[in-house]
């Protein structure tokens, strides 16, 4: 929750305050393919996106804490509802955004890695919505769960690079625009891996004895560890010179 805060933060903190200063160029600065001149649905989905990122990151935590289920059921409804409807929207620009500027792209194989990512996102969410609408809690909450992960592919990314360069004391193999093996890995397991992660907490949750349990916590626990990093260093190095 820190860290998707401390992400909120940098939308509001750079892209927010940039806007209010007319400064768009700034954009492109931290951006691969930010805005483009002439090119106004492109632009248009760009300003939705950062809009709606911070809505997002906001939203997606809290739906995760218990307490709130419990305690507050209409607002995690309606805030699941805004969830889902941003998740979509956010997807579907997305996508629209990644093949029309698909020169700009730094690997197509980072382009295939994003679809993918996108497609994730309206499938789960349509579950999610599918089993919630159906009452199937329990069933809900496993995609709910796949969904938030799917979502957080973006912010998984810039965590995972930190993370990658903290470890290799450098940016070893990621490529000024992550078109470098590394960077064309980390696009792919931005999203494939939390999902893995969260597949096999379940099967050793369901399925697992006390061994199965320990040895996913410590896992978990490690993951958490390098997770930790990564968003310190996306903190120290990525958002906060930006502010």
């Amino acid at each position: 929750m820190l860290g998707q805060a401390a992400f909120a933060t940098y939308i509001v903190g750079f892209y927010g305050l940039a806007s209010l200063k007319g400064d768009w160029s700034s954009w492109n600065d931290v951006m691969f393919s930010g805005l483009v001149a002439g090119d106004v649905a492109g632009n248009a989905i760009i300003l939705a996106h950062i809009a709606l990122a911070f809505v997002i990151t906001l939203g997606g935590p809290l739906q995760l804490i218990p307490q709130i289920r419990a305690r507050a059921p209409v607002f995690h409804r309606w805030n699941g509802r805004i969830y889902m409807l941003t998740a979509f929207v956010m997807s579907i620009g997305g996508l629209y955004l990644t093949w029309a500027r698909i020169d700009d792209l730094s690997s197509i194989l980072n382009g295939v890695a994003i679809s993918i990512n996108g497609v994730l996102i309206l499938l789960f969410g349509g579950m999610a919505l599918r089993h919630a609408v159906a009452r199937n809690i329990a069933v809900h909450h496993r995609w709910a769960l796949r969904l938030f992960l799917a979502v957080n592919g973006v912010w998984f990314l810039r965590v995972m690079v930190m993370g990658w360069v903290l470890a290799n004391q450098g940016p070893v193999g990621l490529g000024d625009r992550l078109e470098g093996p590394a960077g064309i890995v980390l696009n792919f397991a931005s999203w494939a891996m939390p999902l893995a992660v969260l597949e096999l907490y379940f099967l050793a949750r369901d399925r697992g004895g006390a061994g199965a349990k320990r040895l996913m916590a410590a896992a978990l626990f490690l993951l958490t560890l390098f997770m930790a990093a990564g968003i310190i260093m996306a903190i120290l190095f990525m958002w906060l010179p930006h502010m």
